[in-house]
């Protein structure tokens, strides 16, 4: 993949095209691979596409299909066969996206004080409320 989807000014973009080091993990010609500078735990690394697009509905279907099987490879490389962590994407500040270049995060999970620390509070909602949601975002 070309350049020419980048962003001049976009950290992950300069990333990918050499101008910022990185600990590259490994690439392919839609996605790169590197090791998070501020983990969460030993191994923490990040998934990136060459096609900068600020959130996930974004990227284009071709090359989100090269990122999740580069993030498998990238896993086990990791060595987490069988083991617990963390795949995450956030989009949007609110969600806790910091840098507004798509990425997925490989958090290694080796017990309770390392890796990704998330609270889950769960709504209470009727069947009603779910059917509603349900006809809004069906896809036929």
């Amino acid at each position: 993949m070309s350049h020419e989807h980048l962003q001049a000014d976009c950290i992950f973009c300069k990333i990918i095209r050499g101008e910022i080091p990185s600990f590259k993990i490994t690439e392919t010609d839609k996605s790169y691979a590197f090791l998070d500078i501020n983990p969460l735990s030993e191994g923490h690394a990040l998934i990136i596409p060459k096609y900068h697009a600020e959130y996930f509905h974004q990227v284009p279907d071709d090359v989100l299909a090269d990122m999740l099987p580069l993030a498998k490879k990238v896993a086990l490389a990791i060595g987490l066969e069988g083991n617990q962590y963390n795949l995450l994407q956030n989009n949007g500040r609110m969600a806790h996206q910091e840098v507004f270049h798509v990425h997925f995060h490989i958090i290694p999970k080796p017990d309770t004080e390392k890796g990704l620390k998330i609270g889950w509070p769960q709504m209470k909602v009727s069947k009603e409320d779910l059917e509603k949601t349900y006809n809004r975002i069906k896809i036929d």
